[in-house]
């Protein structure tokens, strides 16, 4: 029976191909799919059916509109929708299948139909199930039906990017088994360090506010200005550590009150403010503001990053369950970059720092922070249409190691060709 049913799935999507080729350009259709989307949870599965207007009515042997699949075939496209999707525990219990309220969109120039979809084992506890799935392919052999995962914590699906096709389901291919009970937290904890890690690497914000706290670390404010008398390499140390780990108390603060749900505050305001602390650690590394201002700055403005790191944690819709060891996760890669540009960094201050040129270079340093951050706040203040200076920002982010790199070699070469500051702070 099997054989028969392949053979004239096979003989009938020939047949459309021929027609389809034969017919004109203008009278020709594309071949349009469904889709359903799932999200594995702790307790239940979620997710959404997108079905094409145009092959549902083929199927159920109606003309719909996409009024009418919300009007006066709502009803009616619901029961045949949902007697046609089943799921089955991997002990062969039947779990529930619920679908919500329809809508219609508009994905990929055509009209589709889309469910939210809710499946629920008995027991509370997500495993392993078969999806039995026959809508609008029971009627056309030539549709067919892709299923994708797009979040599953334990097997480290958390964003569109990572989504993976399970299969597709057709005509002859109506029963698809969903691996949901595999994986596990580490895999989930050990993908969103790398998100953490990502976030910041790819923030030209982050990682410029950063470096304006650490150009003035290997100086010691005195009278007003900075000098490189009495900074030994032990209190730089100390005062490298004191900035990252205030920086980092005050982003984890308000990450974990945002991702809980205990504070919100919009995007806009929060981005500009980012845009903001970057100014004023940059005014801070060309004279310092306060005794100690780079800790202070580091952790006050720290807050305000945590707000930025919670929008995107806020995106992957997490479980209660996953929500620590995601914030956990997240958080260490936060601190694995902030580390890996301290190293990569901080030597070559180190050794600019004794030599004639450091004041040059760290004025122009903190002016480049500024002119940024000038901009950055322009555009999130919506006072201008783009950031002109993308391109610089997005190049420099692409390259960390040339850009360490390049550093290296200046500080090697300045040693090198230029006088170096002795203890008191003077030229030798």
């Amino acid at each position: 029976m099997t054989s028969v049913r392949r053979l004239l799935s096979t003989l009938l999507l020939t047949a459309f191909l021929l027609v389809g080729g034969l017919a004109s350009p203008a009278g020709a259709h594309p071949m349009s799919t469904s889709a359903v989307l799932l999200d594995v949870r702790d307790d239940r599965v979620e997710g959404e059916v997108q079905l094409p207007i145009d092959r549902l009515a083929v199927a159920v042997h109606r003309e719909l509109t996409s009024a009418s699949v919300l009007g006066a075939d709502r009803s009616f496209l619901g029961d045949y929708t949902a007697g046609h999707i089943a799921a089955v525990g991997d002990d062969g219990t039947p779990w529930t299948v619920t679908l919500g309220t329809p809508t219609v969109r508009t994905i990929d120039a055509t009209d589709h139909l889309v469910y939210p979809l809710e499946i629920r084992p008995p027991d509370g506890r997500v495993t392993d199930f078969d999806l039995r799935y026959d809508v609008v392919v029971e009627e056309l052999v030539t549709h067919r039906v892709i299923a994708t995962v797009r979040y599953d914590f334990d097997r480290g699906i958390l964003r569109t990017d990572d989504a993976q096709t399970l299969g597709v389901l057709d005509w002859d291919t109506t029963n698809l088994n969903v691996p949901a009970g595999q994986g596990s937290w580490v895999r989930g904890f050990v993908t969103t360090v790398g998100l953490g890690t990502e976030h910041v690497g790819e923030g030209a914000d982050h990682l410029l506010f950063l470096l304006m706290l650490l150009v003035p670390a290997p100086l010691v404010a005195s009278g007003g200005r900075w000098r490189a008398a009495g900074a030994s390499r032990r209190r730089v140390v100390v005062r490298v550590v004191h900035v990252v780990s205030a920086f980092a108390a005050g982003h984890s603060l308000t990450l974990a009150l945002a991702a809980a749900g205990v504070i919100h505050v919009p995007s806009r305001p929060v981005e500009t403010l980012i845009a903001f602390s970057i100014a004023v650690s940059a005014v801070h590394a060309i004279r310092p503001l306060v005794a100690r201002g780079e800790v202070l700055i580091a952790g006050g403005f720290g807050l305000v990053h945590g707000l930025a790191f919670a929008s995107l944690i806020g995106d992957l819709g997490l479980d209660r369950g996953s929500l620590v060891t995601t914030l956990l996760g997240f958080n260490l890669g936060i601190e694995l970059t902030q580390l890996l540009v301290v190293v990569l960094i901080m030597p070559s201050l180190l050794v600019l720092a004794r030599t004639a040129c450091y004041p040059a270079f760290r004025l122009t340093l903190a002016a480049l922070g500024l002119l940024f951050s000038a901009s950055w706040m322009l555009e999130r203040a919506a006072l201008t249409p783009s950031d002109p200076f993308e391109g610089v920002q997005t190049w420099l982010v692409a390259h960390p190691l040339l850009v360490a790199a390049s550093l290296a070699v200046l500080a090697v070469v300045a040693l090198r060709l230029t006088p170096r500051t002795s203890s008191t702070g003077r030229l030798t």
